[in-house]
């Protein structure tokens, strides 16, 4: 069975610090990228960071300087460090896992987590 599951998520005040975590299980090819997606009440879900195998690291404009994506490739585990959070910061954050397999791509969601920023 394949699953991904976060943590982490919770409510702090605006300049704290969150870190959120996934973990994935049941995948039986490697991922190839895996990354963090949220998405707040009325508003479309947008990328927040992605991560390759290899390490190569892409990120939001939003959260440049701010944020730190992670990955441990033999746990199939990944992080995102969230430091100077702000009110628009607050969304639900999901995780996401990218493979590819005999020529196809699959894509895996977790169920989310919240992260509240309060002002």
């Amino acid at each position: 069975q394949v699953q991904l599951v976060e943590s982490g998520g919770g409510l702090v005040q605006t300049g704290g610090s969150l870190r959120l975590s996934c973990a994935a299980s049941g995948i039986t090819f490697s991922i190839t990228t895996m990354g963090w997606y949220r998405q707040a009440p009325g508003k479309q879900r947008e990328l927040v960071a992605t991560i390759s195998s290899g390490g190569r690291t892409n990120y939001a404009d939003s959260v440049k300087g701010r944020f730190t994506i992670s990955r441990d490739n033999t746990k199939n585990t990944m992080t995102l460090q969230m430091n100077n959070l702000k009110p628009e910061d607050t969304a639900v954050y999901y995780c996401n896992a990218a493979t590819h397999e005999f020529g196809v791509d699959y894509d895996y969601w977790g169920q989310g987590t919240q992260v509240t920023v309060s002002s």
